[in-house]
């Protein structure tokens, strides 16, 4: 009878992880099976991955490290990850030798390959998850319970997969193992006393958790496709054209204060990380966030960025506060001690609103910060209702009056879905606004610099008129001769199906 328990140590010369034809992992597809080289086996066909055995093997691999790491407390991450692969090596051969005898004929080397590299992936990346992790055309996954799982890919399809774990507990094993390896805190658990999980993956990617308050685990996936974009990236991507790609430029040259507003998953992040890579290398500046999104200190063009992220509260109350919570409050008063000529927000969606336009409104200029809002005309009141919820002696008119004070101009992202009705997933600027002073009932008032034509069927931004600190932009660089051009630098009209009263074009 053959040892099927994995204990049992073989060593057994065998190509399996990192050993495709490229010499790379071999990539999963959205079933549960691995396209393999048509080189690897006779037929060219797909392999089945018996996961239970991947299971086993990973305990087994686990517990030989948790042994290793005990008598070499000190052993790095990538002396772990090597020390792994041997051990899978060596297990993966002993199931490989129990399988033969079970089937009454040998693995294939791509089996053992596909089937090593599930192993690592479980122990050491994300399981199966990590596929589609992999996987760059995949923008958002979304896990509906654990038999449910849907992939938003940059085309705009959304397209339901093969589920990555085989029950509820071992989706929620898996999010405890991806705590305590992002994080290094094993008291970020996942459990009925703390339903709630956010992690930053290690490949930038945003993951929330929620448990117990749904009727599963339900699971998302933020990814971040365009880490390190820059403006005429932007504009090859159809977010912006020429003119606003210079318009834009100049006013963070020029060190105006800038909010981007929009919808969620408009595009406002990725803008963003754009305008940042027109800030000097060399000027000081920190950005602020809930979870790292803007990369501005990983994209090898700053020098003095100081990134700083807020951290939750490891879940104990003291006096009433939560232990150990740093707020992005907390974060922007400390910022405006370290001599920065600059503050960036990545999301302003509480209190910290207070601090941001205050920063704005006694700082040099040239902060910038994201916001919420489903149009350009609801974005005074959003910041109104974020100063009223942020102290009760705050008051509507004082956020009009910081924001008329602070405030230079406001970039509205637009996005228009129409993937359900055979199209494509449409993100651009529609609107800039520069905001002049205070208007009528003390709200902002604002001139539409750039804004849609809807008469043409234009629903981009173009020009409409010159801002009121033109010659600022001017001595940054930017030719206003540009603004004359009624239908701005776009290339084509936007290829929609739909007007939007809904008649065909």
């Amino acid at each position: 009878m053959a040892d099927t328990s994995l204990q049992t140590r073989v060593a057994v010369p065998r190509p399996v992880i990192g050993t495709g034809a490229a010499g790379g992992t071999v990539p999963v597809d959205p079933r549960r099976t691995l396209p393999v080289p048509a080189a690897a086996t006779p037929s060219g066909g797909p392999i089945t991955i018996d996961y239970t055995a991947v299971r086993l093997i990973k305990k087994e691999v686990g517990d030989r490290l948790t042994e290793l790491l005990r008598s070499r407390p000190g052993l790095s991450a990538a002396a772990q990850e090597q020390q792994g692969r041997h051990l899978i090596n060596e297990q993966v051969a002993v199931w490989s030798d129990a399988e033969a005898v079970k089937r009454g004929s040998a693995t294939s080397t791509a089996e053992d390959a596909v089937t090593a590299q599930a192993v690592f992936d479980l122990q050491f990346r994300a399981g199966r998850l990590q596929q589609h992790l992999d996987n760059t055309l995949v923008e958002n996954i979304f896990i509906n319970t654990y038999t449910d799982v849907w992939l938003d890919f940059t085309d705009g399809r959304r397209v339901r997969v093969a589920p990555v774990a085989d029950s509820d507990d071992e989706l929620r094993e898996l999010l405890r193992d991806l705590a305590r390896r992002t994080t290094g805190q094993s008291e970020r658990s996942l459990s009925t006393a703390d339903p709630f999980l956010a992690l930053r993956l290690s490949d930038g990617s945003r993951l929330q958790a929620v448990i117990d308050v749904t009727p599963g685990t339900y699971v998302t996936i933020r990814r971040h496709s365009m880490r390190h974009a820059d403006l005429p990236e932007l504009v090859d991507r159809g977010m912006l054209d020429t003119t606003l790609e210079q318009f834009l430029r100049a006013c963070v040259r020029a060190e105006k204060n800038v909010m981007i507003v929009g919808g969620q998953a408009a595009g406002k992040t990725t803008l963003l990380r754009a305008l940042l890579k027109e800030i000097d290398p060399d000027e000081r500046f920190a950005t602020l966030e809930t979870e790292y999104e803007l990369f501005a200190h990983e994209n090898g063009h700053h020098r003095q960025v100081v990134p700083m992220e807020a951290r939750e509260s490891n879940g104990e109350r003291v006096g009433g506060v939560a232990a150990g919570e740093i707020t992005l409050m907390d974060l922007m008063y400390r910022a405006l001690r370290m001599t920065l000529t600059r503050i960036v927000v990545g999301e302003v969606r509480g209190p910290e609103i207070v601090a941001m336009l205050q920063a704005m409104t006694n700082g040099a200029g040239g902060n910038l910060c994201t916001l919420h809002a489903i149009h350009p005309s609801v974005v005074f009141d959003r910041i109104a209702e974020l100063y009223l919820l942020a102290q009760a002696n705050m008051s509507e008119a004082l956020a009009y009056r910081q924001a008329a004070n602070g405030l230079h101009f406001i970039v509205f992202v637009s996005s228009i879905d129409e993937t359900k009705i055979g199209g494509h997933r449409h993100r651009f600027v529609s609107h800039i606004l520069e905001v002049t002073g205070i208007g009528e009932g003390g709200r902002p008032e604002t001139n539409a610099i750039f804004g849609p034509r809807p008469e043409w069927n234009e629903h981009r931004a173009v020009p409409l008129m010159h801002p009121r600190c033109i010659n600022d932009l001017r001595r940054a660089g930017f030719d206003s001769s540009l603004l004359g051009e009624p239908s701005g630098s776009w290339p084509a009209a936007l290829p929609l199906l739909v007007t939007e009263g809904g008649a065909a074009l």
